[in-house]
């Protein structure tokens, strides 16, 4: 009797297995950076000039690793890109002084401009369209438990021995990481269907003049960009002044803040498997439509709360939202984009949503300081609210918006 074949195949177990070890990695890392900062004399603003430098490495890369990712494969860019952070890492643990570890924190952006747009292209070609919802979905469940155990270990390891043991930890995550990308990028097992080609200019001159062709052509791929343009824009209103508000407008303290914070966690990695079965059982619309809805609506729910319970309730209702949106974004982008032009769209998206998104955590701090605490979130709100009946209607999926890939010849 024949059996259904696994939804997540043996080549992307191997892949989820990377990814889960270099992201524990990077959350315990990350989740304690700034504070190791401080703690190598770094002033508060300081640290955030580290972070906004740093920030600049994937804004300039992203379209980059995008087009090798779609030029040389997605696990040899990927490999290239872990190869890269793993130095960085490296200088978080042996930086003498702030300054060496945001020269760390640039080398080790790096990855993030080769795995970021390889990430969602190789889902993409290991998985098949009906069943894509799903595995997007599944994918990013088990990815998102890392945001879990990564701030709870390294917060543990430095309550209990000190800054360096952990990066050491991390470090040594991150390498086993780094070992399982370069033996998926070079086994013959894992060889892509699709021959590899020699990256050159005009390659790169050739894929973006497509990739502006399809963005400007009106169809899906169009309001797909401009309306997770806004709500991502918005979102960075918020995002910096979120702990802020929680504790000067509701009112809560730290340890609350945590709570807060882990309702969303856990809903949003609930509902990114619930979110990806009904995007293949209905349509990756109605559940970007209800993604929307449902984070207006939970943007709202934050603004009126005064207590740790609604809150909790708000936020838990952003991560369910949230956590339906996304799977379905990315089944329904890998589905209007050519195959060997994936990894440059996922790319392009990274670099001008993080162009457009960086001056916003200033203009949410004017909004705020200038009209009311209040109204950053209020404008979010309107941004997500705005996106629904623009979905609706909008992406529709039509035959022609799939264009097929040429083959290579036999």
């Amino acid at each position: 009797m024949d059996r259904n074949p696994p939804l997540l195949n043996v080549n992307l177990r191997w892949f989820l297995l990377a990814m889960i070890l270099a992201n524990i990695a990077a959350q315990m890392a990350y989740s304690m950076l700034a504070l190791y900062l401080v703690d190598l004399g770094a002033s508060v603003g300081q640290v955030g000039l580290a972070f906004t430098v740093a920030s600049l490495v994937p804004m300039l890369l992203q379209l980059i690793g995008g087009w090798v990712s779609d030029t040389i494969g997605r696990l040899r860019a990927i490999a290239i890109g872990s190869s890269i952070a793993s130095i960085g890492y490296l200088l978080f643990f042996i930086s003498p002084s702030w300054q060496w570890v945001m020269v760390g924190l640039c080398v080790e952006y790096v990855s993030s401009s080769f795995v970021g747009p390889s990430f969602g292209a190789y889902i993409a070609e290991q998985s098949e369209e009906k069943s894509r919802g799903r595995v997007y979905g599944v994918a990013r469940g088990i990815y998102m438990v890392v945001t879990v155990i990564g701030p709870i270990l390294g917060g543990w390891v430095v309550y209990q021995l000190d800054f360096r043991p952990m990066l050491t930890i991390a470090f040594g995550l991150y390498a086993a990481a780094t070992a399982v990308r370069l033996w998926m990028a070079t086994a013959n097992r894992f060889a892509p269907k699709r021959a590899a080609e020699k990256p050159t200019f005009s390659g790169l001159k050739t894929q973006m003049g497509t990739m502006f062709g399809l963005l400007l052509a009106g169809g899906i791929l169009t309001w797909i960009w401009i309306t997770d343009a806004a709500s991502d824009t918005s979102s960075d209103l918020i995002s910096k002044l979120f702990p802020i508000y929680l504790s000067e407008i509701g009112g809560i303290n730290v340890a609350q803040i945590g709570l807060v914070n882990a309702a969303w966690g856990v809903t949003t990695i609930a509902a990114s498997f619930v979110g990806g079965w009904l995007a293949d059982k209905w349509s990756e619309r109605e559940m970007i439509a209800s993604g929307f809805l449902l984070t207006a609506l939970a943007l709202a729910g934050i603004i009126v709360s005064r207590s740790l319970l609604g809150f909790m309730a708000a936020m838990g209702l952003h991560g369910f939202g949230f956590g339906i949106l996304m799977p379905a974004y990315n089944a329904l982008i890998s589905k209007v984009v050519p195959e060997d032009k994936r990894g440059l769209a996922f790319g392009f998206f990274g670099t001008s949503l993080g162009v457009l998104s960086l001056p916003m955590p200033w203009i949410g701090a004017q909004l705020w300081e200038h009209i009311s605490p209040q109204t950053p979130f209020w404008v979010t709100v309107a941004a997500c609210a705005a996106a629904v009946p623009i979905v609706w209607f909008k992406f529709i999926l039509k035959a022609q918006e799939n264009p097929p890939v040429e083959k290579e010849p036999a």
